[in-house]
């Protein structure tokens, strides 16, 4: 933390775990707040996760539908899946890749990292572009389901203009190569 930012700081007094499940824990910490009172924090911790942006040689996107059931509707969105443990998440954007979209990479370029819901979760998205790509055959995991579309950029940023695509991770990742913005290769 910045040291001119220490009269923000919250202290944890106390931390309980109120639910382990496969993906999510969810904690119920209480707080000393800066003034001395204390308060409840509840958030999930999450694994972390990556998304890639697989970009074909003509500009498409390599992109997929997928029912999401806490929304109860399918979306469009890019390639994303959790890091598993010790798993670098280099090799994470590649299987995930691969997994769901069939693709390789010659070419990954790390772009940035994102918090999605700073409130409540500790998760974090790392956000990386695909180039290169080789097509071959699919590995989706077992009872995993979606349909692999290919979208032109303008297309895409049409559908999230008009609200079709409400995905924050890939409006995120829509937007920043729409910008042109690029970091590091790894």
């Amino acid at each position: 933390m910045n040291p001119t930012d220490s009269h923000l700081e919250e202290t944890c007094l106390r931390s309980e775990r109120v639910y382990d499940g496969a993906l999510l824990k969810i904690n119920r910490d209480t707080v000393r707040l800066p003034n001395g009172a204390e308060s409840v924090r509840e958030y999930t911790e999450h694994p972390g996760a990556v998304m890639v942006i697989p970009v074909l040689d003509d500009g498409r996107y390599v992109m997929e539908r997928q029912f999401r059931y806490p929304l109860h509707r399918v979306f469009l969105e890019f390639p994303a899946g959790k890091i598993d443990p010790g798993e670098d998440p280099v090799d994470t954007a590649h299987r995930e890749l691969r997994e769901e979209t069939g693709y390789t990479t010659t070419s990954l370029e790390y772009l940035t990292t994102i918090h999605p819901v700073i409130s409540y979760s500790t998760e974090r998205i790392l956000l990386y572009v695909a180039r290169g790509l080789t097509a071959a055959q699919r590995q989706l995991d077992e009872n995993e389901f979606l349909d692999v579309v290919l979208v032109h950029p303008d297309e895409l940023m049409a559908q999230i203009r008009n609200g079709e695509v409400s995905d924050v991770k890939t409006i995120i990742g829509a937007f920043w190569l729409n910008q042109g913005v690029h970091s590091q290769g790894v």
